[in-house]
């Protein structure tokens, strides 16, 4: 006999576990199905560790920054303490009680393993059939994925994963792919005296991101002494005796560890798509402005498409939540979809970058500043690379995308996301008084490139 429910909802990463105990929250019952750890990728493996590895990264950084500036200092990495932060304050050793407890406090159900849809309205997890009266929430995220490059399967190679599980820094490393996780990482080890070099197929690191963040990206990073391998590709991997080597074009690289960071694909497989009449094949799955994929099936996170964003998660749940509750609210907007890459220089952005812009045929200017121009550049002197561009629409006199690449970069994104976001003209901008000596005031001359 089927159990009857109000909502099934499949995956609890942030935006499921959020969506979840919203519904449950409103009165609704709520059966909440997860096969893995509640809470997903971000809490465990992904946001919330990693950002521990790049604030004790960072700290290195600034006590090595000391000297000419504030004194002498002697600094010595030990990866210990971030290993017991993340195992402790972050994951609980990686034990979701937490996350659990606080989803059935709100009053769903937990239903731990694989769902997968039966039919209209129907999920099956175990041996156990749900009917949902109001529907269907899927958020099954991505997971790590592999390149098919000769000799890599079957090795213990890294991803994310095992990465933020690492209880020591290896003494070298090679970082396979020049994406964001890959450059975060590349330049967390390193700072704890792991000799690092980066991989990347594409000509450029952070090759979905502005020209000029790519190339001050690899400038600190050649700086910092992180090699960087990019328009290259790898021909074969092995492991033996407890070394990687990797054949590249005409160069072979060694390391003791290999970190795959080379993408991700969408947890659809064996879902049941094809039940509710969706592609069970599809890369990603079509939702419209409320997230309705189907009839009475919601979909958010990764697998929509979107942006493989905790905050596009969680902004999808709410949404799609309104329209299961059959209450009022504005469909989705992607215009202003800001990002953060944690590197030191963070490089932060929000809409469109000047190619993406041109791609779509919009007749744009770009303005630039460099933050070491800025007063406030010049009091920090070291650890002051970065810029500032917009991107903005001549037509409409208003900006359709920025970049915000230094020291705070993902702090100083907020004002450029309000502004793409609430489509603020350029000359409003230009009138609005810019506190001294901050970062931020570069946004002044940035602006005023616009117009020369």
């Amino acid at each position: 006999m089927a159990d009857e429910v109000d909502v099934v909802v499949i995956g609890l990463g942030p935006g499921g576990e959020d969506a979840a105990g919203r519904l449950a929250e409103a009165g609704l019952s709520v059966a909440a199905v997860e096969s893995r750890l509640v809470g997903g990728e971000c809490p465990y493996y992904a946001c919330v560790p990693t950002k521990m590895m790049v604030r004790a990264a960072g700290l290195l950084a600034e006590g090595g920054r000391i000297p000419g500036m504030a004194g002498d200092a002697s600094i010595r990495p030990d990866w210990a303490p971030v290993a017991a932060r993340i195992r402790d304050e972050a994951t609980d050793s990686w034990d979701d009680k937490v996350a659990a407890d606080r989803l059935t406090g709100k009053g769903a159900e937990l239903v731990r393993g694989e769902g997968r849809i039966t039919g209209p309205g129907e999920v099956t997890v175990n041996d156990r059939v749900f009917r949902a009266r109001r529907g269907i929430v899927l958020n099954t995220g991505t997971s790590p994925t592999a390149p098919p490059i000769d000799g890599l399967a079957g090795t213990s190679y890294w991803t994310n994963r095992e990465a933020v599980q690492a209880t020591r820094a290896p003494e070298s490393l090679i970082v396979l792919g020049g994406g964001v996780v890959g450059v975060e990482m590349a330049q967390v080890f390193s700072r704890f005296d792991c000799r690092v070099t980066v991989v990347e197929a594409a000509d450029r690191l952070l090759v979905n991101e502005e020209p000029e963040s790519s190339e001050l990206l690899r400038e600190v990073f050649e700086r910092e002494g992180i090699g960087v391998r990019t328009g290259v590709q790898v021909t074969a991997v092995k492991h033996e005796n407890g070394e990687f080597t990797m054949d590249l074009d005409g160069e072979t690289l060694s390391a003791e560890r290999l970190l795959v960071a080379a993408g991700r694909r969408p947890n659809l497989k064996g879902l049941g798509l094809a039940n509710v009449g969706l592609d069970e094949d599809a890369r990603e799955i079509q939702v419209d402005g409320h997230l309705r994929a189907a009839e009475g099936v919601w979909a958010v996170g990764d697998i929509t498409g979107m942006g493989q964003f905790t905050h596009v998660s969680m902004y999808q749940a709410a949404i799609a939540v309104r329209d299961i509750l059959g209450e009022e609210g504005s469909p989705a907007n992607y215009r202003a979809v800001p990002r953060v890459t944690f590197t030191d220089p963070e490089i932060a952005s929000v809409g469109l970058t000047e190619a993406q812009a041109r791609d779509q045929n919009l007749p744009v200017r770009t303005g630039t500043a460099r933050l070491s121009d800025s007063a406030r550049g010049f009091i920090q002197k070291v650890g002051n690379d970065g810029f500032i561009k917009l991107v903005e629409h001549t037509d409409w006199g208003t900006l359709v995308g920025a970049t915000a690449a230094g020291p705070a970069g993902g702090e100083i994104l907020g004002a450029l996301a309000v502004a793409v976001h609430a489509e603020t003209p350029t000359a409003t901008l230009r009138e609005m008084i810019y506190a001294y000596p901050t970062f931020h005031r570069a946004l002044e001359p940035a602006l005023h490139a616009l117009t020369t």
